[in-house]
């Protein structure tokens, strides 16, 4: 899944290939908006929080979640796309800018008063101006008992992780992703980590994993084999279980 910094990224794309211009076309190729016709619309800014990300015009604010396996292509009127045809979602064209969504996860179309309601329920943006690390903490304590692994990617605490960032930021912490919240010695410095890690994959790409993709590979410190477990949500027993990847010396359990 496409986590913040992807999406940050991706905003940053759309800003420079929109922003300031004049929609010439839009299709939305979802039904609730197949017949919306944003054609002569200005884009006033395009933004992201955690894996939202937003394009604007003056009365309306165009939401879209990459989810699995979106992403936003930038091309030239008439460039061939990269992608199949058939799996783009939106298209807003400017006179000189083509910009693509292929496989989005949502999409919705929002008066800009309201585009808060796409966000309320979120944790504080990682890579947004106003982060806020303390009100990150107070949601994280709100549930002592939740496991570190899930605790990072709940949205509801901070706004951007994803699996990858999650295993990233428990080995750098050398913290098994088990380990419930109330048990982390130095759960401000686990957060502080996280936003860390997130800002330099967003503003120093790309980021090389340390630990995630490298099941049964040499741990980066002490050269034991990581491992890849699932970590199930008691909360989301029907969400699919992603591995969370680890090393077994570095990240001893909480609880032995």
């Amino acid at each position: 899944m496409p986590e913040g910094d992807t999406v940050f990224l991706a905003a940053e794309r759309l800003r420079a290939a929109l922003v300031g211009k004049t929609l010439t076309r839009t299709d939305f190729r979802v039904p609730r908006y197949a017949t919306l016709d944003l054609r002569g619309e200005p884009v006033d800014s395009v933004g992201s929080y955690g894996k939202h990300l937003f394009v604007r015009t003056p009365r309306l604010s165009i939401h879209t979640h990459l989810k699995m396996e979106g992403t936003w292509r930038v091309y030239t009127p008439g460039q061939r796309w990269t992608k199949p045809g058939f799996t783009a979602r939106l298209i807003l064209a400017t006179a000189d800018t083509e910009a693509v969504g292929f496989s989005l996860g949502q999409v919705e179309v929002l008066p800009r008063t309201d585009e808060h309601t796409a966000t309320d329920h979120l944790g504080p943006d990682l890579l947004g101006p106003n982060w806020d690390p303390d009100e990150a903490l107070r949601r994280m304590r709100t549930h002592p008992d939740q496991p570190i692994g899930l605790a990072l990617l709940d949205q509801r605490n901070l706004a951007g992780i994803g699996n990858i960032y999650r295993s990233e930021i428990c080995f750098l912490r050398r913290v098994h992703p088990a380990t419930p919240v109330a048990h982390i010695d130095d759960l401000p410095a686990l957060v502080d980590e996280a936003h860390r890690v997130l800002t330099q994959a967003a503003h120093h790409p790309p980021w090389r994993a340390l630990a995630y993709g490298r099941h049964h590979r040499p741990c980066p410190r002490c050269a034991t084999n990581l491992l890849a477990r699932h970590l199930p949500d008691p909360d989301e027993p029907t969400r699919a279980d992603r591995s969370i990847y680890f090393c077994p010396r570095c990240q001893p359990p909480a609880f032995e």
